[in-house]
């Protein structure tokens, strides 16, 4: 025993020298010789959705860390591997994903959103691997019903996104029974991108609020990409000013310049933007500007007194970080936390199947709710006792939620620019 010990102190003396052999002979047995696990990202790191990616990667890198200094898990260690989406287009998420399958010891993939109508889960389970996502879940949803079973690899983190077509007229509603707001004329001007994430919300808000007795008094959809100018469709939102202004466009500068170009001459409407909002990107777009904006999120952190769970890891990620998280940044932190969880219940990274499903049996609170995963769907369940559809309005560059009651911290006021 004496021979061998000090046969392998030479060699790794040799090999490392002698500060690193210090520090190697001190560490326990299973973090000095812990296999690297790779944990795959597809983020966007250039285009217009870079300041998402941006999260993406440092909340995969926040849970790492963690793991790696706390010995692992499952007696692995890990890093992460990143491949760009750029623009989200389908020859970009490809050749990101292909990239990724290659690569020796990529054992599980994680992302915000890759692509927009998540064709790549077909291309996870053509290749077993386990891929956990935050992105469109109607997408999500739609190819996995098809056949649940085949699809064991492939979880949603973000729950359905029925409430981003649904919950809005409700929620205005009950403002205005509340009397915080008035509605003189149940009119309503829709203006979207045309991308399957914000085209299919529209669209599903436009049946709801004409099903509800409204009227639609613009119904505008300009392609998708970088917008340099929506004078043309605030003229006409102008012409028969609404109780509501509706822009489901999602891209932070996109939706900042809508803002900034709507207050230059500003009807007496309720402005609800959809998602972007949340980017601590658009607030520094807009600055005051954002003052009284409504937005909602399905899975964005619940960052009130009411979930503690959101509050501990959002002030987590601002001291770790500097900044304050978007969706992106605590969401991907909780989806590799869930990785590590199914890996310590299987044992071994490259039992891919039996890593997918127990991903699918986690229940957990997360910092957008209590998760547990629909079988059907593989999508997280979306209510007020999982994840819920949160309302927030941006009041001097702080955001407020406001419903629903049991997770709220303040209460809607109304805009500046519709003050008397």
């Amino acid at each position: 025993m004496r021979n061998w010990t000090g046969s392998l102190r030479a060699a790794i003396k040799g090999a490392i020298g002698l500060g690193a052999l210090a520090a190697a002979l001190t560490l326990p047995l299973t973090a000095a010789y812990a296999e690297t696990v790779k944990i795959g990202v597809l983020a966007p790191l250039t285009g217009p959705s870079a300041s998402d990616g941006e999260e993406f990667v440092r909340g995969v890198k926040w849970a790492i860390d963690e793991a790696n200094e706390n010995g692992g898990v499952a007696g692995y260690t890990f890093e992460t591997v990143v491949a760009d989406v750029k623009d989200h287009s389908a020859a970009n998420v490809s050749s990101a994903v292909e990239r990724l399958l290659g690569t020796d010891g990529v054992e599980v993939i994680l992302t915000g959103y890759a692509s927009l109508s998540m064709f790549e889960v077909e291309m996870m389970a053509e290749a077993g691997m386990p891929y956990i996502a935050a992105g469109p879940s109607p997408s999500f949803a739609a190819i996995v019903a098809q056949a649940p079973e085949d699809y064991w690899c492939c979880w949603s983190y973000t729950a359905s996104f029925k409430g981003y077509e649904t919950d809005v007229l409700p929620a205005i509603e009950s403002l205005a029974a509340d009397g915080k707001i008035s509605i003189d004329n149940k009119k309503v001007a829709i203006i979207s991108s045309d991308n399957p994430y914000s085209k299919t919300i529209s669209e599903g808000m436009k049946t709801v609020f004409t099903d509800g007795g409204w009227t639609i008094t613009v119904d505008e959809l300009v392609p998708f990409g970088e917008v340099s100018d929506w004078r043309a469709s605030l003229a006409k939102v102008r012409q028969d000013p609404p109780d509501l202004v509706i822009n489901t466009d999602y891209l932070p500068g996109n939706s900042a310049l809508f803002l900034n170009q709507f207050l230059e001459q500003p009807t007496d409407s309720v402005v609800f933007l959809q998602y972007a909002p949340s980017v601590p990107e658009f607030v520094k777009l807009t600055g005051d500007k954002s003052t009284g904006v409504l937005y909602n999120l399905i899975g964005g952190p619940l960052d009130t007194p009411g979930w503690p769970r959101g509050q501990e890891l959002m002030r987590a990620y601002k001291d770790k970080y500097g900044m304050t998280s978007g969706a992106y940044g605590v969401g991907l932190y909780e989806m590799t936390n869930m990785y590590f969880k199914a890996l310590e219940e299987v044992g071994d990274p490259k039992d891919h199947e039996a890593i997918g499903k127990a991903i699918g049996r986690i229940e957990t609170d997360s910092v957008a709710g209590p998760i547990a995963f629909d079988p059907a769907t593989h999508v997280a369940l979306q209510s007020d006792d999982h994840v819920p559809v949160s309302f927030w309005q941006i009041w001097d560059g702080e955001r407020v939620l406001i419903k629903p009651d049991k997770y709220a911290n303040g209460e809607f006021r109304l805009p500046p620019w519709m003050e008397q």
